[in-house]
């Protein structure tokens, strides 16, 4: 429609200069002693306008002809930037394609050639980094930090990564604090610094750093969840020849914190230790939870508890067997602590019942030493004959 419209006032235009021309009688005088011309008004205008185009093409071709040296300079600076261009995201493109060393060459050319010097120093360390070459790493990793003071924070980001990558954990946190120190730390630097204090066995660091990260959302729950584990594990690992601070640190563990694993290992840590009352508060505790998962593992703990009131134990014990009837564990505990108690009746029922459900080879010991006890030889013979043919649980 606008090509018509421009179409049809071309036309109008052309038939009104026309008619306009027809209609002009005018006619122009030049003088130039000696000599006269008359030329008619539409002549001298159409040479006019022809002159005018005429001085204004020869403006153009000069300015052209002298301009062109400058402008073949302009083409080759263009074609070089493009090239570099290129070159430059070659070198990135080989990067993740894993061709560390073609892509530390194109990242030297990229270099060379100044396109994004920062960042082809980043990607040449990389590589150099991937081809373990820690000389070129370090040498290109000082051009990063030189060439262009934006790929500051990039470059410390990098750095601590690959510290983390080569398990020089301490480096890795001294990048991160310079970091912290020029823009702040965010989430990508929280989880490199959580790896760096894991590797260092920073527990209580690694505990801080996760619950930041679970503040904003930043890992998923199953990976907070082992996180948490491994640095508790590791926290009561430290502490295990203390049971004053074990106590403290257990304690001040978390509800929510408190997995099967990290229950398990206290109450291991406490039972060596000897704080037999914090153990079994620990134990009761997680057992006697309505929405807490059964753990039979515990119960073997418990039912080694020597001190304290056995016959509270062994009443808090039948209580759990009323809602896990079938628990050889439990069943064996029980026996344990009946046999303590000198209840020989009960412990026989107990262990008997334990081997009914689970034939394993602590059970039949404890039964042929309660038969022994008991001056009962064949019977305990029995057992311990059957106790050297299963394997120790």
């Amino acid at each position: 429609m606008r090509s018509l419209f421009w179409i049809l006032a071309l036309c109008g235009l052309a038939v009104a200069v026309a008619l306009g021309a027809r209609l002009n009688n005018g006619y122009v005088l030049l003088v130039f002693p000696p000599w006269r011309a008359e030329v008619s008004l539409n002549l001298f205008i159409v040479a006019l306008l022809g002159l005018v185009f005429a001085l204004y093409a020869a403006m153009r071709a000069l300015s052209v002809t002298f301009g062109l040296p400058k402008r073949v300079r302009q083409y080759r600076s263009q074609r070089q930037r493009d090239n570099a261009g290129q070159v430059f995201q070659d070198a990135v493109r080989l990067l993740f394609e894993g061709r560390f060393g073609q892509a530390l060459k194109k990242a030297t050319e990229a270099h060379g050639a100044g396109t994004a010097p920062g960042l082809s120093a980043l990607i040449a360390a990389r590589a150099a980094q991937r081809m373990r070459e820690p000389e070129k790493q370090q040498y290109w990793l000082e051009h990063a930090k030189t060439d262009d003071p934006r790929t500051e924070a990039a470059t410390l980001m990098l750095d601590a990564e690959m510290a983390n990558e080569a398990r020089r954990f301490d480096e890795a946190l001294a990048a991160l604090e310079k970091l912290q120190g020029k823009q702040g730390r965010h989430i990508a630097a929280l989880r490199l610094e959580l790896r760096a204090r894991q590797g260092l066995g920073d527990w209580d660091g690694v505990l801080k750093l996760a619950r930041q990260l679970v503040k904003r959302d930043a890992l998923p729950l199953e990976v907070v969840s082992e996180v948490r584990t491994q640095a508790h594990l590791g926290n009561i690992a430290k502490r295990v020849a203390d049971e004053g601070k074990l106590t403290s640190y257990l304690r001040a563990v978390p509800e929510d914190e408190r997995g099967r694993r990290v229950v398990l290992a206290a109450a291991k840590a406490l039972f060596a230790q000897g704080g037999e009352a914090e153990a079994q508060k620990l134990i009761e505790a997680v057992l006697d939870a309505k929405n807490g998962e059964w753990q039979p593992d515990l119960v073997a703990i418990y039912g080694r508890l020597s001190g304290g009131d056995q016959t509270a134990r062994i009443a808090k014990a039948e209580a759990w067997l009323r809602g896990h009837p079938d628990d050889a564990r439990l069943l064996k505990a029980l026996g344990r602590m009946c046999q303590r108690q000198r209840l020989w009746g009960k412990a026989q029922s107990y262990l008997e019942a334990s081997l009914a459900v689970e034939p394993t080879q602590q059970a039949h010991l404890e039964l042929a030493r309660l038969f022994d006890h008991l001056a009962r030889p064949e019977d305990a013979n029995k057992h311990y004959r059957a106790s050297a043919l299963l394997d120790v649980r």
